[in-house]
């Protein structure tokens, strides 16, 4: 495992065609360079359609998971789009079962419905082995996916990753506030980044997701992992990072930590940076 600062990454990166940076300067306000892709629906048997947007391109492609309660609308996945057709690789950004275009109610969900959809996207939207990019939650169903489906995936690359991480912050909760929210039957959690200021969790969400916990035992993957955290993040600790770090079987592992990253990574240089590495993985997995 290798522990880089962010200044490290960035001298080893090959040079990324100019539309890649009209990618990180478009999140900031500037015009996209490109037509974005339109908005599809995928339809599942007797299961809510999911809203996807894809571009075709070359192997390997990217595909983004978003955070929780978040969308394929996000200044990350659209960045990410503009580098991978500026580059030529196909990416896939898609939204869950109850979030933004997709159908089905976001409080019938748990961690297990999300991962059956990451699981329908690699099964049935998209072709060859993918570079895996997940944000906060979107990076434990990213690891769900690639333990559930070793042959799909070609990298990993996390961005706050959030593994296990709303099972063991209710398991750290004192005594009576656990007892207080079992008889309530949910979590009130504050969130800055949600409309009303926090975000509420049913017990039955949060007994489902134990099943789901990835950081008990190691973790069989042997592809390239990337893990990018801010030392700033507010809502998910950046040791759980180094945790996967450790768990991770693959010998090609590298955490990045930025000082003054927070948890969204939406500022131009957060973009720069996610941009590179996926980059950098990219050209690791065409040459060799």
């Amino acid at each position: 495992m290798a522990l880089r600062s962010a200044s490290m990454l960035l001298g080893f990166t090959r040079m990324i065609p100019n539309n890649a940076w009209n990618a990180m300067l478009s999140v900031h306000g500037s015009a996209a360079v490109r037509q974005k892709s339109t908005i599809q629906y995928a339809s599942r048997p007797e299961l809510p359609r999911l809203a996807y947007r894809k571009v075709p391109g070359k192997s390997p492609g990217v595909l983004f998971l978003p955070g929780f309660a978040s969308n394929m609308g996000g200044q990350k996945a659209e960045a990410l789009e503009e580098f991978c057709t500026s580059l030529g690789h196909a990416y896939l950004r898609f939204d869950y079962t109850g979030c933004g275009s997709s159908e089905g109610s976001m409080a019938e969900c748990t961690m297990g419905t999300w991962k059956k959809d990451v699981l329908h996207v690699l099964d049935e939207l998209v072709e060859g082995p993918q570079i895996l990019v997940g944000s906060s939650m979107g990076a434990w169903l990213m690891l769900l996916a690639s333990l559930a489906r070793p042959e799909k995936v070609a990298a990993l690359v996390g961005i706050s990753t959030a593994a296990d991480h709303l099972v063991t912050a209710f398991n750290a909760l004192p005594v009576e506030a656990k007892k207080e929210i079992e008889e309530k039957g949910a979590w009130t959690v504050p969130n800055r980044h949600a409309e009303e200021g926090h975000v509420t969790l049913s017990l039955d969400f949060l007994k489902e997701a134990e099943n789901h916990r990835v950081l008990q035992s190691p973790l069989p993957m042997s592809c390239p992992v990337r893990l990018i955290h801010g030392l700033k993040d507010a809502d998910v600790p950046w040791h759980i990072s180094m945790q996967v770090a450790e768990r991770v079987l693959s010998n090609d592992v590298d955490v990045i930590l930025r000082k003054h990253g927070q948890h969204r990574m939406t500022e131009k240089d957060d973009i720069k940076l996610i941009v590179y590495t996926i980059d950098d993985l990219i050209d690791k997995l065409t040459t060799h």
